[in-house]
């Protein structure tokens, strides 16, 4: 399937074109924005343009009003199709943000609401009655009205909210269309057997990245990867180093020595990998569990690459090497991944696809380490280094 192939740039929309944070009667025509960004994806080596909440909602998007109608913040329907056209154009899938658990309370059908339920404490947010066939014929028709326009791929968010059988009955197979559900704790394969969905997050993976880092124990990591290894023999994960919700890597990481590490953990490993918009440029932001406490990871973008500072460029780059490497190597989206070589500070990995196989050695101690494996060079302290097959 195409989305073998696919590396994703995630955008959240309403806060990247700076967009207000509550409904506006007007429209507003910020979408074209995301025109200005489409070579820059593709530059990249992003082969997806990953979108966050784009329907009529009351504030940050997850509070939908309406799935069938743009947020006139974003503008229309018209503008959609032109980023639609535009992105397809350069060879850029598009995904949507489908946000079926819970909407907002003025909701045009609160006879599907499920009891006055509300999702997780938050009263302006709830909760559909995923047991109502009405539900699922609803969801059903909103993701081919869009899959018509030329959607090719839906992240589900709060799936793991959702029975999964819901989406058995819920989704579309009229094509080639890829679905793959917000799920952060929890028995991902049964999840994904249960559901028909094709993909779901691989949050344990990325807890594990910036843990062991942080940590100096590269045995998180090796556990985390023995269990990765397991699911891809079912699926193959959503994989990702930061998202719309959660703190920047660039803040998380408590030594910048280690931003390198990370990406190269990401792109070598098996999955369906996404680049959140502003971690390629090293953007920093914390998330707070407090009102407002996601603004500092969803900020407005300057109307073109051409107004970034100029700092982040070697994370840009940094970015578009290790991507290279990816899609050179394009198996190693369902590659397993062994460990050669394993101690606190220093791992060894190798992600093998028959004969072909990336190695790439780890060392966050602060001296220069030897691997203990043929013709692998020392690694200098808190460095990285990535070897191919001839």
């Amino acid at each position: 399937m195409w989305a073998d192939h696919a590396i994703w740039w995630q955008v959240y929309p309403l806060g990247f074109t700076a967009a207000e944070s509550v409904a506006q009667p007007a429209v507003v025509h910020r979408l074209p924005q995301l025109e200005n960004w489409l070579d820059y994806a593709v530059e990249l080596g992003c082969s997806g343009l990953l979108l966050g909440p784009v329907f009529a909602s009351e504030t940050h998007g997850y509070d939908t009003v309406d799935h069938f109608r743009i947020d006139p913040r974003l503008g229309d329907e018209a503008d959609f199709d032109h980023l639609v056209d535009a992105a397809h154009a350069r060879g850029l899938r598009i995904a949507l943000d489908g946000v079926f658990n819970h909407v907002a309370r003025s909701f045009a059908h609160p006879e599907w609401f499920r009891g006055g339920d509300v999702f997780e404490g938050h009263e302006h947010l709830v909760a559909l009655d995923h047991g109502n066939p009405d539900v699922a014929s609803y969801v059903g028709d909103v993701l081919r009205f869009w899959n018509d326009r030329g959607v090719d791929a839906w992240r589900l968010d709060a799936a793991y909210a959702v029975p999964p059988g819901f989406w058995r009955a819920a989704l579309p197979r009229d094509r080639d269309t890829w679905y793959f559900g917000e799920v952060i704790h929890g028995d991902y394969a049964a999840y994904v057997e249960q559901s028909g969905l094709d993909s779901v997050t691989q949050y344990e993976l990325w807890k594990a990245i910036w843990s062991s880092l942080n940590d100096r124990n590269f045995f998180e990591l090796s556990y985390a990867l023995g269990r990765h290894n397991a699911l891809l023999d079912t699926f193959v994960p959503q994989t990702f180093v930061g998202n719309h919700d959660v703190t920047r890597l660039a803040t998380r990481l408590e030594d910048e020595r280690h931003l390198g590490h990370a990406l190269a953990i990401l792109f070598v490993v098996g999955g369906v990998p996404s680049v959140y918009s502003g971690d390629e440029q090293a953007f920093r932001g914390l998330k707070e569990d407090r009102a407002g406490g996601d603004d500092a990871i969803r900020p407005a973008f300057p109307g073109s690459p051409d107004e970034l500072a100029p700092y982040g460029l070697p994370t840009y780059r940094l970015h578009q090497e290790l991507i290279g490497v990816r899609r050179r190597n394009a198996w190693l989206t369902r590659a397993r991944t062994t460990v050669e070589h394993l101690t606190n500070e220093t791992i060894a990995l190798r992600s093998r696809h028959g004969d072909d196989w990336v190695l790439l050695l780890l060392n966050v101690s602060d001296e220069e380490q030897p691997f203990p494996l043929d013709d692998t060079p020392p690694v200098p302290a808190h460095s990285w280094k990535l070897l191919t097959s001839p």
